[in-house]
């Protein structure tokens, strides 16, 4: 039966075809190429660490060792959404149960994560393709919300007084309460801090967290001083050398932060049973700005600047850091730089 279609209509239909899917006709005649040989995961998880940041690094490293020791003589394509699902329960179920844990969600969440990082890269380098990638057909667990909150001014008073009244070193310790309180950075942001990102004449301390994120954060000219002494009396003299230092001149880890809640939990048993953590200072001094300063002031006190963070609406209010200053000042009871004289800053109480 005539089908009113000719052979020069049915080339050109298949010109067409070929010129959007991007192929050649002598792609089409061409001799198949051989296929790249996929590397096992002991190979592949070193080749990776090479290439992504220092940062991830660190979150991943412990998953990826753990995926090491049960698959490392195997292949990437080998593994099967199953398995990984089965490999996070086990995680789940291994974890060691720290003052935090909330049932293993976070451990399962993150070697998941892992894995999609890894396989990310694997079909960048055509090693898999899109629609065999196991990691991505494996759902993360569910997030609770958090039940981290502002701590009241009771609660911080009493933080801070222990902090600086006990311990082997609560000039240390009383230290880094006020950074991580003035500037409502992350852990990670006040270990990062090294003497070349403290400008002690506009007071202000630029910060290195997550995302490969840096920002300049105004602290008052009383903490300027005291981080600045601090790192007189203790550091080794290299301004690129980390800022906060133990009395024999070693930098902080993130051990620091661990012995100082584990001891106020001693003296102060609602640290314990609510799981305090530094986190929760930034939560406080958030939460401060926000009721007194709003929302965009807010927004830029944290350094959130992505899409993520906010709705499209924020492209309209931002902030500056001067705001953010202004904020400072009022939180600390101190004068600013940054902040003009002629501005009145509304009251702590």
């Amino acid at each position: 039966m005539e089908t009113g279609v000719s052979e020069g209509d049915e080339l050109a239909a298949a010109r067409l075809l070929l010129t959007r899917l991007g192929v050649t006709p002598e792609q089409l005649v061409a001799a198949p190429t051989t296929p790249l040989a996929v590397p096992t995961f002991d190979e592949y998880i070193d080749r990776v660490s090479e290439a992504v940041t220092a940062g991830t690094g660190r979150v991943y490293g412990t998953y990826w060792n753990r995926v090491r020791e049960v698959w490392g003589s195997r292949r990437l394509n080998e593994p099967s959404p199953l398995e990984i699902r089965q490999l996070a329960e086990r995680m789940k179920d291994q974890l060691v149960v720290r003052r935090n844990s909330r049932g293993g969600r976070t451990a399962a969440e993150h070697l998941i994560s892992s894995l999609r990082c890894l396989y990310s890269y694997a079909e960048a380098d055509g090693l898999i393709a899109e629609r065999d990638n196991p990691a991505k057909r494996v759902p993360k667990p569910r997030r609770l919300a958090s039940t981290r909150r502002a701590l009241s001014e009771r609660q911080l008073a009493a933080i801070n007084e222990v902090a600086a009244t006990t311990g082997n070193d609560p000039e240390l310790d009383a230290l880094i309460l006020r950074l991580h309180i003035e500037t409502a950075c992350r852990r990670g942001g006040g270990l990062a801090l090294r003497r070349a990102d403290l400008d002690t004449e506009q007071c202000m301390v630029r910060l290195h967290e997550k995302g490969e994120t840096v920002r300049w954060q105004p602290v008052s000219p009383t903490l300027a001083g005291q981080l600045a002494q601090h790192f007189a009396d203790r550091g080794n003299g290299d301004p690129g050398g980390e800022l906060l230092r133990y009395r024999n001149g070693r930098p902080i880890t993130s051990r620091r932060h661990d012995h100082l809640w584990q001891r106020l939990g001693k003296y102060l048993p609602w640290v314990t049973t609510q799981q305090i953590s530094t986190h929760w200072l930034r939560h406080t001094t958030l939460t401060w700005v926000e009721r007194n300063f709003g929302y965009a002031v807010a927004r830029a006190f944290a350094g959130h600047n992505g899409r993520s963070d906010a709705s499209t609406t924020s492209t309209y209010v931002r902030a500056d850091v001067y705001e953010v200053a202004q904020a400072l000042a009022a939180l600390s009871g101190e004068s600013h730089p940054l902040v003009s004289a002629t501005i009145e800053t509304p009251s702590v109480n």
